[in-house]
């Protein structure tokens, strides 16, 4: 006879080494390895964003001074609401559809999010396609945008090493030229001047259509086979950016004027202390860096084992993802140090952020250095990589949230159904890859996800601390990871992180300013275009509500009461991590104590169990308690 396992006690099954899918539901799929999960979410939230926005947000809000507001904000928004994400993913094993279970009248919600990142998804692919545009335009002995003189150049490009080679002894006035960078990325890459604007995007762009595609390819390939795919794929792409990135640093800092650069990015100005705008802007970098509200984290959550420590994992990513943004401001303003001393102009006449950074000021930097290819082919795979795994992110969340709420359809067929949303962003991405394709990305980007995933977040929040309440949120973490959260968490919950992110939203549309490209002003119904798409996001939410209330019986205020309460399979997926509340609520549950089911697997009872009946008893003497009152 088998003899039965016991583990040692107070010991939780997830810090053992075992099957690790012993408590995932198997039909759903999970994470293969113990770090997967901790890569996938350093991968999405190391970001883009991390090396072309920060350093900027940086030195124009004060420099080294900055960096008091981002770790305040990082404290008070950040970290409790990576936090409160995770929890809600790993404890229901549901995607951000199917986990509005937990109070199906705001559902809507959920449905905002898809949007969001599906808008998302369509541009951020487009970043990416022109990263591998310029990676291969990096395969030759000469980078093609080095010097003037090509047929896409113009009278007024100026050529740094023919005024180098002319010896020069006084700065040459540049206000009136163009680099041969910034003409290779508008006259070339993007063609622009053959749209006249955004009502005029002119003809396809074959080659950026055909990088488009491969994006798509590369990114279809990875999650083919969900996160088990995906998983492996991220041990490469979050981790090889960090290897370039020191690479990077180290040539950055060795170069002829980098102090300068440096200087220029930490310098501490404290008065800009005082303005509300550094702050607000500390926490907009935040926001968007740690992606919370995209529902990626959540969806990379609901593949763990119950008992993952997220905990734990919270506060290395969080801080992981700071700490990486304040060495690639590093990297980068060494670089422009360089660069603006051998142009013989102040930095802040070369520093940009976005993607003139990435595509008009580090290549023209890269053309100063000996082997420039090689060094531009690191920078634009390091773009890659960082790009990358944050588009699996995306794709994941969507596939997820739709299987989720159809998984005896879509659950055997979720390659197919991957291949169909691939292509379907595709196709709805192809208005970018045409001449005035940067138009219409730039609405995207200022557009889609701004107010629209505030107010999800936000809803979120309140949501989770008001209707479900704080006690039972705490409780059911309590259940998972054996401890409450501590009276730090349960004050951002309850009050800073709403309403600094209240903050935010007011003062994101009290200083609302039109988009714009270059001296390219955006058409009235451009702008309408894109306050509709922030809304419909935001329309969501009503949406689910009447659906909801419409499905209840009884007045409206019973029918709304009714669909406020988490529905009846709220809860652990497995029924052996269902306790008090949540046992025999399962559809087709056999077991009245999902404990003995933990006792006949193990042969003993772990620190998990003995939690779970903690849990029971508090939760009777609360009863007990009410019922004499």
């Amino acid at each position: 006879l088998a003899q039965p396992v016991t583990p040692d006690l107070l010991v939780s099954p997830s810090s053992q080494d075992g099957d690790l899918g012993s408590e995932c539901p198997e039909d759903r799929g999970n994470w293969s390895g113990r770090l997967d999960f901790l890569l996938s979410c350093i991968g999405y939230c190391v970001g883009l964003g991390n090396v072309w926005r920060f350093p900027y947000r940086a030195y124009t809000n004060g420099g080294g001074a900055f960096l008091i507001p981002y770790f305040i904000m990082l404290a008070i928004c950040g970290i409790p609401i990576f936090f409160m994400e995770l929890s809600l993913g790993q404890f229901s094993s549901l995607g951000p559809l199917a986990v509005w279970k937990i109070s199906p009248l705001f559902k809507g919600v959920g449905m905002g999010t898809i949007l969001i990142v599906s808008l998302v998804a369509i541009y951020y692919n487009m970043i990416i396609a022109y990263v591998l545009f310029y990676l291969f335009a990096s395969l030759t002995s000469d980078l093609p945008w080095q010097h003037c003189g090509n047929w896409w150049n113009t009278d007024l490009c100026l050529d740094h090493h023919v005024i180098k080679a002319g010896n020069t002894t006084f700065p040459v006035n540049i206000t009136n030229t163009v680099s041969p960078s910034e003409e290779y990325w508008s006259r070339y890459v993007l063609h622009i001047q053959g749209s006249s604007g955004i009502g005029d995007p002119g003809r396809i762009r074959w080659n950026l259509c055909l990088c488009l595609l491969l994006s798509w390819t590369i990114v279809y390939l990875c999650i083919l086979k969900g996160v088990k795919s995906s998983g492996k794929v991220v041990y490469f792409t979050a981790t090889f950016p960090y290897l370039i990135l020191v690479m990077l640093l180290i040539r950055g800092v060795t170069l002829e004027g980098a102090w300068k650069g440096i200087q220029f990015y930490l310098t501490p100005q404290f008065d800009h202390l005082l303005s509300s705008k550094v702050w607000i802007e500390a926490a907009l970098q935040i926001f968007y860096s740690l992606g919370v509200g995209f529902g990626g984290l959540l969806t990379f959550a609901s593949y763990n084992t119950f008992h993952q420590n997220i905990y734990r994992d919270t506060f290395i990513v969080t801080l992981g993802n700071a700490i990486t943004s304040i060495l690639a401001g590093f990297a980068i303003f060494s670089v422009l140090g360089y660069m603006s001393q051998e142009l013989g102009v102040p930095v802040n006449q070369v520093a940009k952020a976005g993607p003139g950074l990435a595509f008009v000021v580090y290549p023209q930097a890269m053309t100063m250095l000996p082997l420039s290819p090689f060094w531009s082919f690191l920078f634009f795979f390091m773009l890659l990589t960082l790009g990358l795994d944050s588009q699996f992110a995306f794709m994941e969340t969507i596939v997820t949230a739709v299987t989720d709420e159809f998984p005896y359809y879509l659950r055997p067929k979720k390659a197919s159904f991957s291949a169909i949303i691939c292509i379907a962003l595709f196709l709805m991405g192809l208005i970018l890859t045409t001449e005035g394709g940067m138009y219409w990305l730039v609405l995207l980007d200022d557009y889609s996800a701004g107010f629209g995933l505030m107010v999800v977040v936000i809803t979120t929040c309140l949501v989770v601390t008001r209707v479900y309440g704080m006690k039972r949120f705490c409780r059911d973490i309590h259940m998972m990871l054996g401890f409450k959260p501590g009276p730090y968490f349960r004050a951002c919950w309850m009050v800073l992180s709403p309403a600094t992110m209240m903050a935010l939203l007011v003062y994101n549309i009290v200083k609302y300013q039109p988009s714009e490209y270059g001296s390219y002003r955006f058409p009235a119904w451009a702008e309408v275009l894109g306050i509709l798409m922030g809304v419909l996001s935001c329309l969501m939410i009503p949406v689910g509500m009447v659906v909801a209330v419409l499905r209840e019986e009884g007045t409206l205020w019973e029918r709304v009461q009714q669909a406020s309460r988490p529905a009846m399979d709220w809860g652990p997926s497995l029924e052996e991590n269902r306790t008090g509340m949540y046992v025999a609520s399962l559809a087709g549950s056999q077991s009245p104590k999902p404990l003995m089911v933990h006792m006949r697997k193990y042969g003993g009872i772990t620190s998990y169990e003995n939690t779970a009946i903690e849990v029971d008893r508090e939760m009777e003497e609360e009863s007990e308690s009410e019922s004499m009152m």
